[in-house]
């Protein structure tokens, strides 16, 4: 059997599906494509997951690929076994809705056993319990004997993952003899030992799962095989572990080199060694797929990597930094199968090197404090670590939880991680609460100020929509990268761009940038200090790095119509001076695809007559279609040339003049129409006051004045539905309900005073003479405020001189009332002396003036003890 490397293999599986049809396909990205289900892509199926589900057509139906994978679930036993690693590449074809289990069973067969020479004998399938058909073939087509064929159960041979596709599997096992057996009787296929190796994964989607335990069989069968190239290599090197094959032991043995170490010499340093060699080539290839170190998500994954790594080249005795040196040997040793290794090389170095000098400046004091830590716990016989004591580590001196649990475990230590939680979130609480930090000039500090000020970015979108140039810079929110990434925010910035910053009013270009690597979608376009553009945005599709040369498109639709708003904003201002005066100033302006604001001085409202003048002067000269053209000249012949420039801004001595016609000439740096007439059309929405002698006009133009007019089109239609006529005659459908609305509040209010009338009775019989004065108290039944002030005013007029206090309960609330003639007032009644008097009784409260008062209560229970308490009150008042 001939001793196959690594590179060798990989070419060879690739090639010998391609002969058979498929499509090969360089490895996708490590970064999952709009796939929240995952950090990090773990499997060769992964990255195809929308041709599986149909979400996607596929470029062919059969695909073959060797993609990169990381998966971290063993990160914890990495380096102590040599079975456990964080980076594999796993083999795979793939079939869509094409062949089926006979030729991908048979083909596994053909690879294994003739294109690199296993031997047939040292091979065992396994099965699915109850897949009697993949038997069939194993026994009945290939040839292989029934004792040879393993069943095995739902955990082991069938794939799902809850609802969806799913279905048994088919593996296949390689015998690797009795030296690396465990000796026990019995010992053969799905023992722990590492004798039989299982090398080939068949999975057969032929099922749908609805979540519930109930399986529909698919109309659309597809195949998903994998095989581990390690693994494979294990096998055809006959060597212990995937550190011992070819590629990656050249790799351990350049850490051993550069650590003076010699590896299976020292069980302890070997870990570390280990643990070098597979969490170096993760970290390459994070990093060459635009991944960049960070405290969160997949970037968080990267740091933990390179600062175990780092650490445990220390425990080694490595001086100085050798990441990035390693990570040579990395790309020298992978990139015929990974080209983008080589392209990406410079960055890759430099974010390593970067990333282990930030560690090393902290390390050597943090794991001092941790000392001292470990110290103070034994003295109190303490196994714990506070959760205060694990974030101090992690917040000044860069430790992850995971690196501090990992040394405390080598002393029987653990951590306190929900207190440490904790401190986190209390930390994250105060920063929000905190100010923020500002820089000299006053200006909040932000990752822009990091930029070298040689950086600039030159504007060429005057005349072009699409431009090519060279990215300088790259941020996230917090920090300068030397890449983006598939999902990651950040800040794109270029030698030129066609994009416009917002500026003088006028709001950002928005768009895409593209390469064959990836798409930035532009979302806003900030000018920055020192004449820098930046493009804010998403990458929604592969990744971007400093250096690359990009396309950058603006979105023509937004560019338009912006420049017809703005250029609409130059007619209008003259418009208001020809018809409102010469003072007239900008104040301000707001321009943008949908709408325009503009502010200007001027000292009274504008008339509705002035309103309709300055808006047909402007749609006059847009039927003129007057040409719209720009110069630039000093600011004294643009100054002589009539153009008007804005109050208090400062010009350089170079300007730019937009000049419509012979109606406008104004100083400009923003975006305009060829001419007036592709405005089409204007409308003032509004005018309004902001600030004293400071008006503000909002308007519309073109498409935006178009959707205006179809959304009042809209509500005309439905007001007119509401009112169950039509859009003609609505005035008059409108007119005729407001009179039959007045009528029938005439009549509402009629039939509530009758009420109040029919409800208070023939109260004559309570009424009584104090000091020569009538005085009525009494009670009507639901009645409102309105209608015992009615009713207060019909007693008065029944009984003359007199004082008149009214109670109602209504909706379980009180109304209470009292009116007094102006002879009682004279005798000393007080309206509203009296209610105060009495509104605590009903649990309220109220008052009002000499002659007429009220109180609202929500103590119906104290209605009667407030009239009588009434009485007692009017004849204290006039004694």
């Amino acid at each position: 059997m001939k001793k196959y490397g690594v590179n060798e293999l990989r070419k060879m599986f690739l090639e010998f599906f391609e002969s058979k049809g498929h499509l090969a396909m360089k490895s996708f990205s490590l970064v999952p494509h709009n796939d929240n289900s995952l950090l990090l892509i773990n499997s060769g199926m992964a990255p195809l997951k929308p041709y599986f589900t149909g979400q996607e057509i596929p470029p062919r139906k059969r695909v073959t690929t060797c993609q990169k994978c990381i998966r971290t679930g063993d990160i914890e036993n990495v380096g102590k076994t040599a079975r456990h690693g964080t980076f594999f590449e796993m083999l795979g074809n793939f079939s869509f809705d094409d062949y089926f289990k006979d030729e991908a069973i048979q083909w596994s067969w053909e690879f294994l056993t003739e294109v690199v020479g296993l031997d047939p004998d040292r091979l065992y399938p396994s099965i699915y319990l109850e897949d009697d058909e993949a038997f069939d073939i194993w026994n009945k087509k290939m040839g292989i004997p029934a004792e040879r064929i393993f069943r095995f159960g739902k955990e082991d041979n069938f794939w799902e993952h809850g609802a969806g596709p799913c279905g048994p599997c088919s593996e296949i096992y390689y015998d690797r003899g009795p030296k690396y057996g465990c000796g026990e009787p019995g010992c053969t296929v799905g023992c722990e030992c590492d004798r039989y190796m299982e090398v080939w994964n068949n999975v057969f989607t032929q099922f749908e799962n609805d979540g519930k335990g109930h399986y529909t069989e698919l109309s659309q069968k597809n195949i998903d095989t994998g095989m581990g190239l390690e693994r494979l290599a294990v096998v055809m090197q006959d060597v212990d572990s995937i550190f011992d094959v070819d590629t990656i032991k050249a790799l351990l043995l350049k850490v051993c080199e550069i650590s003076h170490t010699e590896y299976q010499t020292d069980a302890k340093k070997d870990v570390s060694l280990r643990l070098i060699t597979d969490h170096i080539r993760s970290c390459t290839f994070m990093i060459s797929d635009g991944i960049m170190p960070s405290n969160e998500g997949r970037g968080y994954v990267l740091r933990r990597l390179l600062r175990r790594a780092a650490r445990h080249g220390r425990l080694l005795g490595i001086e100085g930094e050798f990441l990035a040196e390693l990570s040579k040997t990395v790309i020298e040793l992978s990139k015929g199968g990974y080209p983008e290794l080589e392209e990406k090389k410079a960055m890759i170095l430099k974010v390593l090197a970067q990333e282990e000098d930030k560690f090393n400046r902290t390390i050597d004091q943090g794991l001092n404090i941790l000392k001292d830590m470990e110290k103070e716990m034994a003295e109190k016989n303490e196994t714990v670590l506070s959760g205060e004591h694990a974030f101090k580590l992690y917040d000044t001196y860069g430790f992850p939880l995971d690196l501090t649990r990992e040394i405390l475990e080598e002393k029987s230590f653990t951590v306190d991680e929900e207190g440490f939680k904790a401190a986190m979130q209390e930390q994250r609480e105060k920063a929000r609460a905190a100010r923020k930090t500002t820089n000299y000039m006053g200006a909040d500090v932000t990752v822009y100020q990091s930029i070298d000020p040689a950086v600039t970015t030159k504007f060429v979108g005057y005349d072009r929509l699409v431009h090519d140039s060279k990215i300088t810079v790259l941020t996230t929110d917090t920090e300068l990268v030397e890449a983006l990434t598939d999902g990651e925010v950040g800040t794109i910035i270029v030698d030129e761009t066609p994009f416009y910053a917002t500026m003088g009013g006028q709001q950002a270009d928005t768009g895409v940038i593209v390469s064959e690597n990836g798409e930035f979608q532009v979302e806003d376009t900030i000018k920055l200090q020192g004449d820098k553009v930046g493009h804010v945005g998403r990458m929604t599709r592969g990744m971007f790095q400093t250096g690359d040369t990009v396309t950058l498109k603006v979105c023509e639709s937004n560019r338009v119509n912006t420049g017809k708003n703005h250029s609409a904003t130059h007619l209008l201002q003259k418009a208001l001076r020809t018809v409102l005066g010469e003072h007239v100033e900008q104040a301000g302006s707001y321009v943008d695809a949908d709408r325009l604001r503009f502010d200007f001085t001027h000292f009274s409202a504008m008339t509705p007559e002035e309103i309709r003048q300055v808006e047909e002067l402007v749609n006059q000269e847009i039927r003129e279609a007057l040409p719209v053209v720009t110069q630039i000249m000093t600011l004294d012949e643009a100054k002589k040339s009539g153009a008007m420039a804005l109050f208090g801004e400062k010009y350089g001595e170079s300007v730019r003049v937009v000049k419509m016609g012979d109606f406008s000439t104004e100083l400009c740096g923003g975006t305009h129409v060829a001419n007036t007439g592709v405005i089409s059309s204007f409308k003032i929405l509004s005018e309004t006051g902001i600030a004293a002698g400071v008006r503000r006009i909002e308007a519309l133009t073109s498409d935006g004045l178009m959707k205006y007019y179809q959304k009042v089109e809209e509500e005309l239609h439905e007001a007119a539905k509401a009112a169950k006529t039509t859009p003609d005659a609505l005035v008059a459908k409108v007119e005729a309900l407001l009179g039959e609305i007045k009528a029938l509040h005439s009549e509402n209010e009629k039939l509530k005073s009758k009420l109040a009338n029919d409800s208070l009775g023939d109260v004559m019989n309570q009424v009584q003479e104090i000091n020569g004065l009538k005085f009525l108290a009494a009670q009507v039944a639901d009645v409102d405020m309105n209608g015992l002030r009615n009713l207060g005013d019909q007693l008065k007029d029944k009984l003359g001189e007199c004082v008149v206090v009214l109670a109602s309960v209504q909706d379980g609330k009180v109304n209470l009332m009292a009116s007094v003639t102006s002879e009682a007032e004279k005798k000393g009644a007080h309206a509203g002396n009296l209610i105060k008097a009495i509104a605590g009784l009903v649990g309220g409260g109220g008052g009002g003036r000499p002659n007429m008062a009220q109180a609202g209560g929500k103590n119906p229970a104290g209605v009667e003890a407030a009239l009588e308490k009434a009485v007692e009150v009017a004849k204290e008042q006039m004694k």
